[in-house]
């Protein structure tokens, strides 16, 4: 049997099919739901999430203070967001949180609901803290750490590591009104001739040449 004429029949078996009358109502209907699913994909620029691009992570604007200080931080030029916030033991279960957090993160900007200082939750916690430990395991395990620094052990074990080291790897400020804006352009939200330099200047540089 043809494949066509079986999903025909499993169609019509289970009245999966409307009514003559209705279909091209209703083929419209799931014209207009497929077609606002793909802006919604383009707009959101989902493909981008895929990938560890460090600005995927801005595509949602409540995210640019957590951007921005990162940016500023040692860590840039050794860890960026997925190293950290996302778990490396296997792709599924790293996917898996990206998507869980991505629908939550969405929800709550969608809905104006975050907070002023943007806080990690119980299962980012748990993964913040087991990347903080595959980077830096020579430090939590290093014995002579015992000599010099009091009750490291304790430290290590029953706290989380920026209980102590506070500002890794984003600094002091965190807030969403404390931040501020950096002059590097977020590609998401800036046309592609977008010059940091303003027009009067790059025209005097231009005279100088």
């Amino acid at each position: 049997m043809r494949p066509g004429l079986k999903l025909k029949r499993f169609l019509f078996q289970y009245s999966l099919v409307p009514p003559h009358k209705w279909r091209p109502a209703a083929t419209g209907m799931v014209a207009v739901f497929f077609g606002l699913g793909l802006y919604l994909l383009r707009l959101s620029n989902a493909a981008s999430y895929l990938s560890d691009d460090p600005q995927a992570c801005v595509n949602c604007h409540i995210m640019t203070p957590q951007y921005i200080t990162w940016n500023h931080s040692s860590h840039r030029e050794v860890a960026h967001c997925n190293d950290c916030h996302v778990p490396h033991n296997n792709v599924f279960n790293k996917y898996f949180l990206k998507a869980k957090d991505g629908l939550y993160h969405a929800s709550i900007f969608t809905a104006r609901a975050e907070p002023e200082a943007i806080k990690a939750l119980g299962p980012s916690i748990e993964v913040i803290q087991n990347n903080c430990i595959r980077c830096h395991e020579t430090q939590v395990t290093d014995a002579r750490m015992l000599g010099f620094t009091a009750d490291h052990f304790e430290h290590r074990t029953d706290r989380t590591c920026w209980e102590c080291h506070r500002e890794v790897s984003h600094g002091k400020f965190k807030s969403l009104s404390a931040t501020g804006h950096q002059i590097e352009p977020i590609r998401a939200h800036a046309p592609e001739d977008l010059s940091i330099i303003p027009p009067w200047l790059e025209t005097i540089m231009n005279e100088n040449n």
